[in-house]
């Protein structure tokens, strides 16, 4: 048995350890602007550059047309000038994630604010066994990315008190949860609202170089659905041989008075939950028998009308409103059932909630779609993007091995800017049409992408919830602090970093599978 004492004093000493990489992330991180701002500031900037690069006369050679060349457009000229006081509204309600996220979250909205998501969660912890509980933990974390807060505000406060209940300690159920819901927020079985957020940005940026390029929410959904058990695995295994032994033995005393009253009771399912539960079941596999008849045949309606195939069919390039349809009826079905939604009222209450919360996402969406469109029109990002493929061309990186060094700048600047969005946004314009240049397609590069955006959650005060996960950890270990907690989550997210790109260069460079349907790893002009 692991020594109490020394169990304890292990993660303050590697909180030591950690102490200058912490305070250079939070340094760095407080010199950042708040997003919107950030997105203000750069578009500012772009204007401004445009002006000057135009004057010095940049310009690179056209690797689309032999014999041309891309000047940087000053948009500090009367044309530039028009084209931004007639732009600022087109560019906004033209940004292609606002509208998809809009849709998918008033289906996602219905299931939330009915109950749907947070009993189907709870439902699956609590009937996990001992022996499986930390799977099912860290499985059910990553699941309930679905509905953004409910991991964080449900899963890690019910995953600790379910480790105690059990003898264990606490912290470690707290870790794994945190590891599912932050460390595999990409991951999912399902196409949830990130995947159109993360998809209209790639699109935008990849149309720099090929303006008729697509890219639809479901591009990286065959990669992201194998993830899901990959990290689960991988989740468990620290949680069990790396974090726990760790911890050692909990001591209650080291806890505040409240944990005493901790009681997993409150999260337990009412008959009118379970029943709810197996009514909305019962309407998912209507909806899904539906759903295979305009697809499954040849003869689909919702195939490609002139191929027939599945690739470019309405049915993905509809999966927008599909999203919307498998989270609306069956949330309503649930909220029927537990007496949540009787009135057509209650369902456009549970919306407009959802549309709520939206209101910071829209302010940034209005900076972001700024930035993206004069960087774009200025010509910056594929001046940016051929100067940067000349560079890795030289130096012969252009190779699969060229991801390991993308993933770890991802990771990086995730570190520094916690907001998917926000840091993609930024980000995409330069790297996708870079990366195109070198034969790589958008779909791959977002897949890599998400994997540096998703495995530095953990070990970065920048995420959101991090103040959140730090009060509900305190409740067990009172004098915890930001490096105790970095530290315990730290070998997630190596173990993370290393697996998922381990995992992601045998799925597309050695087995070569699609990262998902009709999904291209490498780009042709």
């Amino acid at each position: 048995m692991t020594n109490p004492e020394n169990s304890h004093s292990k993660p303050g000493t590697q909180s030591g350890l950690f102490s200058r990489f912490l305070n250079g992330v939070e340094f760095l991180g407080n010199l950042l602007p708040h997003p919107i701002t950030l997105f203000a500031i750069l578009t500012l900037t772009v204007i401004v550059a445009s002006g000057i690069a135009s004057y010095f006369g940049l310009s690179v050679s056209d690797p689309r047309t032999e014999g041309a060349t891309i000047e940087v457009f000053s948009l500090l000229s009367a044309e530039g000038l028009a084209i931004i006081v007639t732009g600022l509204v087109p560019n906004f309600t033209g940004f292609a994630p606002l509208g998809t996220v809009l849709v998918a979250l008033l289906g996602v909205g219905i299931a939330e604010r009915a109950g749907l998501l947070s009993a189907a969660m709870r439902g699956m912890v609590m009937s996990a066994s001992p022996r499986m509980v930390t799977v099912i933990i860290v499985f059910s974390g990553i699941i309930s990315n679905t509905a953004s807060e409910l991991g964080y505000v449900v899963m890690i406060p019910l995953a600790a008190m379910i480790f105690k209940s059990l003898g264990r300690h606490p912290l470690a159920g707290l870790a794994a949860a945190f590891a599912g819901v932050s460390g595999g927020y990409s991951a999912n079985l399902l196409i949830g609202t990130v995947d159109p957020l993360l998809s209209g940005i790639t699109e935008s940026a990849a149309q720099m170089i090929d303006p008729d390029y697509v890219v639809g929410p479901e591009v990286n959904w065959f990669f992201m659905m194998a993830s899901t058990f990959l990290i689960t695995l991988l989740g468990t295994v620290v949680t069990e041989r790396v974090v726990e032994p760790q911890l050692g033995k909990w001591d209650p005393s080291e806890g505040d008075e409240s944990v005493q009253e901790d009681d997993t009771s409150q999260y337990q399912l009412t008959a009118d939950e379970k029943r709810g539960l197996k009514n909305a079941g019962i309407a998912v596999l209507v909806l899904s028998a539906v759903l295979a008849l305009t697809i499954v045949p040849e003869s689909g309606i919702l195939r490609h009308p002139d191929t027939g195939a599945v690739a470019g069919s309405p049915f993905l390039k509809g999966i927008v409103a599909f999203i919307f349809i498998c989270f609306a009826i069956p949330g309503y079905v649930f909220g029927r059932t537990v007496g949540k939604m009787k009135t057509d009222r209650d369902v456009i209450h549970a919306m407009s909630e959802s549309m709520s919360t939206m209101g910071m996402y829209i302010v940034l969406v209005f900076f972001a779609a700024q930035f993206v469109a004069f960087f774009k029109v200025t010509n910056f990002g594929t001046v940016t993007a051929v100067m940067g493929a000349e560079v890795l061309q030289s130096i012969g990186m252009t190779g699969p091995m060229l991801f390991f060094a993308f993933i770890l700048v991802c990771g990086f600047i995730n570190l520094m800017l916690g907001s998917a969005s926000a840091q993609w946004a930024v980000t995409a314009p330069i790297f996708v049409p870079m990366l195109m240049l070198v034969g790589y397609a958008p779909e791959t590069i977002q897949a890599a992408y998400r994997i540096g955006d998703s495995t530095t959650n953990l070990i970065t005060p920048m995420m959101s919830y991090f103040g959140l996960i730090m009060a509900t950890a305190a409740r067990y270990k009172k004098d915890l602090g930001i490096g105790t907690l970095v530290a315990t989550m730290l070998p997630y997210s190596i173990v993370f970093m290393l697996g998922w790109s381990l995992f992601f260069f045998l799925w597309v460079f050695v087995i070569g599978l699609p990262v998902g349907p009709g999904a291209a790893t490498y780009y042709t002009p």
